[in-house]
């Protein structure tokens, strides 16, 4: 039976180490299919690296700029910003996104969030769930170091500060795990799309023979509120509600 057991982790590590030299060289093969401007090769080798269930912030940024440069801002635009909900402090995904967005046909006015809101996004979107998760562990740490303090020093003075700095650090990890939980949620949301159809025109309500609500062209972010069979309730930066079908967009 030990023998059995032992078998089977060996060719689970075995499988493993294979499975990673595969992505690997898939990586390498796209990468060098971009470099080469041979980009629907290089399109090819990042689509099959996701297929196999391996999902990263650089796997996404290449691949967007791939679609870039074949002209297709729409899948360019849904791929820098899942490269930018996996890794929020990529700079260079950021950048791409704006220089892919200024040549969308839409131009829609956003309506800026209170400013606290705002705030809130900026602190949430500088570390990724696992950021957060080591930000916890070190404030965790050092609040146990001042409660330790706090109990084992007879130094007034010392139990003072590290009265203080506890309750600074136990503030620190509240908000902290508030972050996670946030971050982990933002990571896992699917409630926005990008329009990968090079125009479509949402509806009223959610039937190809209601009244036409306004005309969105490829590439256009939007909020997903709803979803009644093949129909989706979506939101516009700058307020608009109207039905597209699940068809016509992908989600972020």
């Amino acid at each position: 039976m030990f023998y059995k057991k032992f078998f089977l982790i060996i060719i689970f590590l075995i499988s493993g180490l294979l499975e990673a030299q595969d992505l690997e060289t898939l990586m390498k093969t796209g990468n060098d299919f971009f470099q080469n401007k041979q980009y629907s090769e290089a399109i090819e080798s990042y689509e099959a690296i996701i297929k196999q269930g391996y999902l990263s912030g650089d796997l996404f940024y290449n691949l967007g700029n791939s679609y870039f440069r074949t002209g297709e801002i729409g899948k360019a635009i849904l791929y820098f910003e899942k490269a930018l909900k996996i890794s929020p402090s990529n700079e260079d995904a950021a950048y791409n996104l704006k220089i892919a967005n200024s040549r969308t046909i839409d131009k829609i006015q956003e309506i800026p969030p209170l400013f606290f809101i705002k705030w809130w996004n900026i602190l949430l979107t500088t570390f990724t769930s696992t950021g957060w998760q080591i930000i916890i562990f070190i404030f965790y740490i050092l609040l146990l170091t001042c409660v330790a303090l706090y109990f084992l020093v007879r130094n007034l003075q010392i139990q003072k500060y590290s009265f203080i700095f506890g309750v600074l650090n136990g503030f620190a990890v509240f908000l902290a795990v508030i972050l996670f939980f946030s971050s982990l949620s933002r990571e896992s949301s699917n409630d926005h799309g990008i329009l990968l159809q090079s125009v479509a025109t949402a509806k009223i309500s959610p039937d190809n023979q209601s009244n036409d609500a306004f005309v969105i062209h490829e590439g256009i972010k939007f909020k997903i509120e709803d979803e009644v069979n093949n129909w989706v309730k979506i939101k516009l930066s700058d307020g608009k509600i109207g039905w597209l079908p699940t068809n016509s967009f992908e989600i972020i």
